[in-house]
């Protein structure tokens, strides 16, 4: 009885084992459902910030725009983005989508049968890869999309400012992430770290200091362990011996008060060595060593650095600091302000081809230097680094590695020549996808410029990676020295390559030298033409480059509620926008029977005081001109438009008006102004298109409700983009 009692519990006991385990492996076999989104949706729009979506077939199609190249600003279409990268094909299928920080610049390109464009900058961007859960990350079954609740104001009047002090602080947080964004390293972290929530997002994207600082108990670095600056090159290359390497070490996490420290020291000890009181000091591991243990140890309790530099101020082979001056430093003696008259940022693509010669390229050294002195190089001017090519580019410094000529100089001085081929068109691909960057110094705020010096003619084709760089922003000029002579130019690869890689074939972009020995003679015509801010066409954006008026109904039919949200709706499309005196600028006019300036181009020039303007904005209410707006608008607002500014008319209305839209519109269009038309509710087609530059399909918006006039913010500024992108360049 006993033995069938035991037996019969152990056969319960099994079987409820065996009941338990396959519940298990059901669940572990649970398949995650992934949602379905349509061809036309934008990363945007979906508030994941991670997640994973199947695409339907036939998204392969032009009018799913998409912008950039592997990685993607978020208002480009999330399926034909996965089928430019390669990801799936026009039958649709899974994709992983990774929300990433903005960039300052998108590169379009032509890839598994879809044409991407160019984009200078937008505030968010992401990635596709394959449609595979990463261990780890949990992912949606249910995507969760932005609704117009968050911008419409028609039941709570008070809502629009809410949402103009939401923008200041995304402003704020947007200049904030882009101050501590280290470029690739953020972006890799990004990749690889899970992000099940937008708060997970938000901390990924800032690398912690605890990855880059120094322990504490670091004592004086040797000389041969002093970690040198990268160099970034697009394919192996020998290693070359480091140009001031330990002036940038360890910034990233050095304190702004700490790094004043560090430069002040960096600075007397050049000082010290223009009086001749050092010679030997510069570029020796010594000066290495000495730099680095200021990084290391500034602001520390630790005193044995600071004794390294304390001796007598007589002797000649070191400079004395005490340990109250590295406290309180005084680094405005020392900063070089430089030319504020031209504030560029500026990439020198030196040859470096054997075709050259060593003799010649001593000329060509002695040339960037004298440059160097006449630009006046410093914080609050040009700016300037410098990429050798042969067969392949390297960078030889960056924007942010010399702040002042005479340091620019002495670091030419010492570049060696590296051989190969004449390569101009790998070099300019190079340059756009990696020499401005935040991380190297680009200031966002200062035109790319790019010099090109060729020895001959280049052994690549230019013309393709010349179109990308300047779809970025660059302006490209050419030095050429020495062109084919009539027997030669049968062996050019490219013939006539300077005008098909510069902004303008004017003449203004190039400059063609007889011979290396008189190259001296350009120094100052060239630093003319690139100190020439207002001529700079390549800088022009579709985000920087114009006037934009709004005409905004104001008629009875609108309603307070509405009307704020009109309001709202304009604040965002302007915050898109790079808003100051030389980029765009912003004015606005209200109309009912009469006109009303609520502000002019030359009233505002920062972005927030335009955003606090359009807030105060009042209803007025009355009837429906339209017509008698447009050229009030011409007259009061775009008959004061800048000339090298495109003049951009954004009008919206929510009726039929009561006097002839079309001769307005018509006379408009004739003085250069692209006008857009937003129609709401009631307003009537036929209207909307005779107001519309042509063609009107695409300068023209009809919504049915106020409160989905946000879903019409980034068509605009696409629309916007890419006719600016379309204009012929000579």
């Amino acid at each position: 009885m006993r033995a069938t009692v035991i037996a019969t519990f152990f056969g319960v006991f099994l079987t409820c084992t065996y009941t338990a385990k396959e519940a298990t492996k059901k669940t572990k076999k649970a398949k995650l459902y992934v949602p379905q989104i349509d061809c036309d949706v934008k990363a945007g729009k979906i508030i994941n910030p991670e997640f994973i979506a199947k695409c339907p077939p036939g998204c392969q199609d032009v009018k799913h725009r998409v912008y950039g190249t592997d990685i993607y600003a978020s208002f480009s279409s999330v399926c034909n983005a996965a089928i430019h990268s390669g990801i799936i094909d026009n039958s649709g299928g899974k994709v992983l989508v990774q929300k990433v920080a903005g960039h300052s610049g998108y590169r379009g390109s032509f890839s598994n049968g879809v044409r991407s464009l160019s984009l200078p900058r937008w505030r968010e961007s992401f990635l596709v890869s394959e449609g595979k859960p990463r261990k780890g990350v949990t992912y949606p079954s249910t995507l969760e999309y932005s609704s117009s609740k968050s911008t419409a104001v028609k039941s709570e009047p008070k809502k629009p400012e809410q949402d103009l002090k939401g923008m200041k602080s995304a402003d704020t947080s947007n200049t904030s992430e882009k101050a501590s964004d280290q470029g690739d390293t953020a972006r890799k972290e990004r990749q690889t770290t899970p992000v099940p929530t937008p708060g997970t997002e938000m901390a990924t994207t800032t690398p912690t200091p605890t990855t880059t600082t120094t322990e504490p108990s670091t004592t004086v670095p040797q000389p041969t362990t002093t970690p040198a600056a990268p160099r970034t090159t697009a394919a192996p290359a020998k290693a070359r011996p480091g140009l001031h390497r330990g002036r940038d070490m360890g910034s990233s996490s050095v304190h702004p008060a700490y790094a004043s420290v560090v430069a002040a020291a960096a600075r007397q000890v050049q000082a010290a060595q223009g009086r001749g009181q050092n010679t030997a000091f510069r570029g020796t591991s010594t000066s290495a060593s000495n730099r680095n243990i200021l990084l290391h140890n500034t602001g520390a309790q630790h005193q044995e650095p600071v004794a390294t530099f304390q001796s007598a101020a007589s002797s000649p082979a070191h400079l004395g600091f005490s340990s109250k001056e590295e406290l309180n430093p005084k680094p405005l003696e020392f900063i070089s302000q430089g030319n504020q008259n031209c504030k560029v940022d500026l990439s020198f693509l030196m040859d470096g081809s054997w075709s050259i010669g060593k003799r010649r390229f001593q000329l060509q050294k002695r040339f960037l230097g004298n440059v160097a002195q006449a630009l006046g190089i410093g914080s609050a001017g040009p700016l300037m680094g410098i990429v050798q090519y042969g067969d392949d580019p390297s960078t030889e410094f960056n924007l942010k590695t010399y702040a002042n000529s005479k340091d620019l100089r002495n670091a030419i001085e010492k570049i060696q020549q590296k051989g190969g081929l004449s390569n101009v068109g790998k070099a300019l691909s190079f340059v756009n996808k990696n020499f401005f960057l935040d991380a190297n110094g680009n200031r966002g705020g200062a035109p790319n410029v790019v010099v090109v010096m060729v020895d001959g003619w280049p052994t690549d084709r230019v013309e393709e990676a010349s179109r990308l760089a300047r779809e970025s922003g660059i302006n490209i000029f050419f030095v050429t020295v020495e062109a084919a002579a009539q027997s030669e130019k049968q062996n050019v690869v490219e013939p006539n390559f300077v005008d098909k890689a510069v902004c303008r074939t004017s003449g203004f972009y190039s400059i063609n030298v007889p011979s290396w020995f008189s190259l001296h003679k350009v120094v100052q015509p060239l630093v003319k033409r690139v100190c020439d801010t207002e001529r700079l066409a390549c800088s022009k954006t579709c985000l920087n480059a114009a006037d934009i008026g709004f005409v905004i109904d104001g008629s009875s039919s609108v309603g307070t509620g509405n009307f704020r949200t009109v309001l709202q709706f304009v604040a965002n499309i302007s915050k898109e926008f790079e808003i100051s005196d030389t980029d765009t600028r912003i004015g606005a006019v209200q109309y009912t029977y009469e006109q009303r300036l609520e502000f002019s181009f030359d009233k505002y020039s920062t972005k927030q005081d335009v955003l606090n303007a359009i807030k105060r904005i009042s209803y007025w209410s009355g009837g429906t001109s339209t017509g008698a707006a447009i050229s009030y608008a011409s007259e009061q607002l775009f008959s004061k438009s800048k000339p090298n500014k495109r003049k951009i008319m954004i009008l919206i209305t929510d009726g039929r008006s009561y006097d002839d839209v079309s001769v307005p519109a018509m006379a408009a269009h004739q003085n250069g102004v692209i006008a857009y038309s937003i129609g709401v509710a009631w307003a009537a087609p036929d209207e909307l298109e005779a107001i519309a530059s042509d063609p009107a399909k695409e300068h023209s918006f009809f919504v049915d409700d106020f409160d989905n006039l946000y879903r019409y913010v980034n068509q605009l500024i696409q629309n916007i983009c890419t006719e600016f992108n379309s204009q012929p360049r000579n």
